[in-house]
């Protein structure tokens, strides 16, 4: 089957910018996505965890997809994150981003709610029904406390063929090779974890959907086209200088530290919807130590 080509490559999970009211400030919001667009990446996913979906509401998501996809017009794909605590509001979600002109979803589990494989497949059955877009299926066991398995994965993409990727970030390597074993090339593979990418495509991984990006973009297209054009040993360097950062957005403060980096770059600015609240004291000092140094020793791309 033909999937979508934006599975492939780095597709940022796009930061939400806030004004210093707390309003949502789409004017930087459109700014953003082309800069990152301009730098290599291949779509821009909104709503996800980075984006701090869970502290948006109904209107605030499907402003940010408005201003996106109007922003980015036919330069690149708006692929929103689609999750709610109820599948019916997750429904509605899916079907208000199609009619928006998003051109994929990224469809989570449900907020909150973490079940058996009954009651969380039935509701990923019911968001991909109701939208003709093709699906990237987000596992994050982490974040959601549900664990899609290879098997459980292989399942849905036998029953819906617009389901053409896979987002993993459960943090085990070996599911990409478990998928691989059970359904081939049917999906797309895509790393979901930012430390984790020249492992990922390494096993095969095709596409990155990416946080550090939001604030290194030229370095993270750079190191993840190393890493599939040239293998681990290609993109080494790079990935060395990029790991102190990638590590930042696996731990529980990776929306503020990401924003941080944003901001000491000058590309957006730190705030954050409560109950998030900024980092301070050491935790800051520490997270500031390493951005700078990375700023400080940057490696010129060719």
């Amino acid at each position: 089957m033909n999937k979508a080509t934006f599975w492939r490559g780095v597709v940022p999970a796009i930061t939400t910018p806030f004004a210093a009211d707390g309003d949502i400030d789409h004017a930087f919001l459109a700014r953003h996505a082309n800069w990152l667009i301009d730098a290599g990446c291949t779509g821009i996913v909104p709503l996800g965890s980075l984006g701090e979906g869970a502290t948006l509401s109904f209107e605030d998501k499907l402003a940010i997809v408005k201003t996106l996809v109007e922003a980015l017009g036919e330069r690149a794909p708006v692929i929103p994150g689609i999750a709610a605590l109820s599948t019916d509001e997750a429904v509605r979600l899916a079907q208000e981003c199609e009619r928006l002109g998003a051109r994929g979803l990224m469809v989570l589990p449900p907020y909150v709610y973490s079940t058996d494989w009954r009651e969380m497949g039935a509701h990923v059955r019911a968001v991909v029904r109701a939208t003709k877009l093709p699906v990237l299926l987000y596992n994050n066991p982490v974040a959601y406390k549900t664990d899609f398995s290879a098997e459980q994965i292989a399942e849905l993409a036998a029953e819906f063929p617009q389901i053409e990727a896979v987002k993993e970030s459960s943090g085990d390597i070996r599911r990409f090779a478990a998928i691989r074993a059970l359904i081939g090339d049917r999906l797309e593979l895509m790393v979901g974890m930012d430390d984790a990418i020249v492992e990922g495509v390494t096993m095969g991984a095709t596409g990155w959907i990416a946080g550090v990006v939001n604030a290194f973009p030229a370095e993270s297209v750079r190191v993840f086209e190393q890493a599939r054009d040239g293998g681990s040993d290609a993109a080494m360097a790079l990935y060395a200088w990029l790991l102190p950062l990638l590590r930042m957005d696996t731990v529980p403060k990776f929306v503020q530290l990401i924003k941080l980096m944003q901001q000491r770059v000058g590309q957006g600015s730190e705030r954050v919807r409560a109950p998030r609240l900024v980092v301070e004291g050491a935790e800051r000092d520490e997270a500031l130590r390493i951005i700078d140094h990375a700023i400080a020793t940057r490696p010129k791309l060719q």
